[in-house]
């Protein structure tokens, strides 16, 4: 059951016992815990879910295809915008759904948010995959910070203005666009859809989507896609050889990291009520992924999971400490180069090593 945390192997038994625990993880919470700080808590998990989903999106391309964007937040925003007003201006014609009303558009929210995320990832892959290596990097940053530009200056709503369409106001500029997800009753029971102070509802949902979105990356690494991702990553060169379309196949695994991006990035908002540049779309929002792969390991599947774990936790743990906070970049910084220099294949790798030595299986080969 160990090697399956970390090698290729089916993860349907690991899977179905993760999901068992992350639902009683609130049980423990609330006994551990007291009022708010256990609200807290499952807030700060929720939130961990979603970003590892957003890093095994970005490690898709990243770990194996051997494609290094430096703006996949780009997509994050477009989808948390595309979600904010979903909310915003179609959730109003949802009432017909009564007290699942909520739930309705949030659904929608999320979908219209993925196929949003898609369009951009067609058209932008198109053009960042005729790139190689810190070349493909740089576009990648230059359409994430055009798109920045474009949400804190409201461009789309200037537009619109110019073309009698709407009121001059898209993006709400800098201030970003906030908004209430509303109340659901169901079965006559009546919660908020996401209650920072109480937030098991959406947390609850976020579980189901984290472990089916795992699963289908898993699904897709493992499939002949994968494989060829996997060439591709090895010797661009040599796959071109025996008659891959290379650049094809980026494109493909451009194109599906972006649609697992944009549904963890409309998660993500609706998760806090609120998207903005600076928050969603900046070029340090893209940054994020980047650390978590890094610091789980980009050469195993579920690294970006446990990186994102860490990252969350070891950023929340510094946060306890006033002087370690106010400096917590260097405190962050130290950890990760850490990492980076004694761990093979980053925290995942460090596991799978221990794991070797403890049942004996140590052959002295990194993991």
């Amino acid at each position: 059951m160990r090697r399956r945390l970390l090698t290729d192997e089916d993860p349907k038994t690991l899977l179905a016992i993760a999901t068992v625990v992350l639902l009683l993880i609130p049980l423990l919470f609330q006994v551990i815990f007291v009022g708010r700080l256990a609200g807290y808590h499952i807030s700060l998990l929720t939130e961990t879910l979603i970003f590892a989903i957003f890093a095994s999106a970005f490690n898709l391309l990243y770990g194996y295809t051997g494609l290094l964007s430096f703006g996949h937040a780009m997509f994050v925003a477009v989808a948390g915008y595309t979600a904010a007003k979903t909310f915003t201006v179609l959730g109003a014609y949802l009432d017909l759904f009564g007290g699942v009303a909520p739930i309705a558009t949030w659904l929608l929210a999320i979908t219209l948010g993925i196929i949003v995320a898609g369009i951009f990832a067609v058209f932008i892959g198109y053009l960042a995959v005729q790139l190689e290596e810190i070349y493909f990097a740089l576009i990648t940053l230059s359409f994430s910070m055009a798109i920045y530009a474009m949400a804190n200056q409201d461009v789309p709503g200037q537009l619109g203005a110019i073309l009698g369409i709407g009121d001059g106001n898209f993006t709400n500029a800098s201030d970003g666009l906030t908004f209430i997800p509303g109340d659901v009753t169901l079965f006559g029971v009546e919660f908020a859809l996401v209650n920072l102070t109480n937030p098991l509802a959406y947390y609850f949902l976020t579980v189901f989507v984290f472990i089916a979105s795992i699963y289908a990356l898993w699904r897709i690494v493992q499939s002949p896609f994968g494989m060829v991702c996997k060439a591709i990553r090895e010797n661009p060169e040599r796959a071109s050889a025996v008659g891959v379309n290379v650049t094809y196949h980026q494109w493909m695994t451009f194109i599906i990291s972006g649609l697992f991006t944009g549904l963890a990035g409309a998660m993500l908002v609706v998760l806090g009520g609120n998207v903005n540049p600076q928050d969603h779309a900046y070029w340090t929002a893209s940054a994020a992924p980047v650390v978590m792969t890094v610091i789980g390991g980009p050469l195993s599947f579920i690294g970006p999971v446990v990186g994102a774990f860490t990252y969350e936790y070891i950023r929340w743990a510094i946060s306890q400490f006033p002087l370690l906070e106010e400096y917590w970049e260097f405190s962050f910084g130290v950890l990760l180069l850490i990492v980076v220099l004694f761990f093979d294949n980053g925290v995942a790798g460090g596991i799978d090593r221990l794991r070797d030595r403890l049942l004996g299986d140590d052959d002295g080969d990194a993991p």
